[in-house]
């Protein structure tokens, strides 16, 4: 591997290690160079011990860069080997201050094959010294005994770090996971939003140029030129029809609010219903403001969506259309002298969404038939009061 991949590797390991190893590791390195050195200088000790020592020392160092701290990246053997590694210093020349690093491995192994196979490890390890200071090193039962305590110490509070990363790692694994949920409910509620803009833009668009292809049909032999501007009209709509589908792709907004606001964009929509057999009038009241995009964007649909129900179903031959500034509150009324609808018909994909976005903007959308014959749509939206 190369020096590059080597840093690369360490960088992606420092991600996942506990900072306080690190600290522990190379403090721990530190004092296990230093000391057999100042031996050798000493001469108190043969160079070719001290040269094993060296390079157990520095595989020990290389082998932590490589050191994985999390199952998923694999190479787990890594973490096996140096765990013998560190346990070799106390072959070739530590004694005892080796014995830090020998328990981070042991919490890198808790890390790669968990907390159950490192306490298990830790209690063979603690047999271990028991038994090998004195058949090894010369030293007492109690030397042994107080070894083993140490070491049960310290093992305590390394895996007791260990476990906490594990669960911290845990829940944030969780909590990445949460997120990617509402990712995707994120992504199939703006799906759903999107099959929304296409029953409302393109429906509507669609809906008057089928109309108006029905009457050059019908103007064709008797009315010529009638049946001509109705085709014409059909061409302008379907450019219409094709900029608007990819305006809402983009970002969702229909053209006919491109430079205009409120009223002017409603009254447009209006009367683009001209010629397809029914009368619509559009009128205002109030004291009119700017509205938030959202607002607008709601009301537009809403319109949209009365004089298309009208026009498709409801058989009318007039739609009003009623926009009131009130003092906190925007309210929408689009109704007609059509038949209304009855109890299976519902209110429909488009009226459904459209109260879902009114609700998520603080007002409602609402449809019914109305008293005296037809159906009404009524929206109602929160204003904020502007200045003046």
């Amino acid at each position: 591997m190369a020096s590059a991949d080597w840093l690369r590797v360490a960088r992606l390991r420092d991600a996942d290690r506990p900072f306080l190893f690190t600290v522990v590791f190379w403090v721990v390195m530190a004092l296990l160079a230093a000391g057999p050195l100042s031996v050798l200088l000493a001469g108190g000790v043969r160079p070719p011990l001290i040269a094993a020592y060296g390079v157990n020392l520095a595989l020990v160092a290389l082998l932590w860069f490589a050191l994985p701290w999390d199952s998923s990246r694999g190479h787990r053997w890594v973490g096996a080997l140096f765990l013998v590694a560190t346990i070799m210093l106390g072959v070739t020349g530590s004694r005892s201050t080796h014995m830090p690093l020998t328990l981070i491995a042991v919490a890198n192994l808790a890390f790669l094959f968990g907390m159950r196979a490192a306490t298990v490890l830790l209690c063979c390890l603690a047999v271990g010294v028991f038994a090998g200071v004195p058949l090894l090193f010369g030293g007492t039962v109690l030397d042994g005994l107080a070894q083993t305590g140490w070491m049960a110490v310290f093992a305590a509070f390394v895996l007791g770090m260990a476990s906490s990363t594990l669960e911290a790692r845990r829940r944030r694994e969780e909590a990445q996971g949460l997120l990617e949920r509402i990712r995707e409910l994120a992504v199939a509620e703006e799906r759903a939003r999107m099959a929304a803009e296409m029953h409302d833009s393109v429906g509507h668009h669609l809906t008057v140029i089928k109309m108006g292809l029905e009457n050059a049909e019908r103007y064709r032999r008797r009315r010529p030129d009638a049946a001509w501007d109705e085709v014409r009209q059909a061409k302008e709509l379907t450019v219409e029809a094709l900029a608007d589908a990819r305006r809402w792709v983009r970002a969702l907004r229909p053209l006919a609010l491109d430079g205009r606001v409120g009223g002017a964009a409603l009254e447009r929509l209006a009367a683009s219903f001209d010629g397809t057999g029914i009368t619509v009038t559009f009128e205002v009241e109030g004291d009119e403001r700017r509205l938030a995009a959202d607002t607008e964007l709601v009301l537009y649909r809403v319109l949209q969506e009365g004089l298309t129900n009208a026009l498709r179903h409801a058989e009318a031959e007039q739609v009003h259309g009623r926009l009131v500034f009130g003092e906190g509150n925007v309210v929408l009324v689009v109704s007609d002298d059509g038949k209304g609808r009855d109890g299976a018909s519902g209110g429909g994909f488009g009226l459904s969404a459209l109260a879902e976005r009114a609700r998520a903007l603080g007002g409602s959308v609402a449809g019914g038939n109305r008293a005296g014959g037809g159906f009404e749509l009524r929206a109602e939206l929160p204003v904020a009061r502007t200045g003046p």
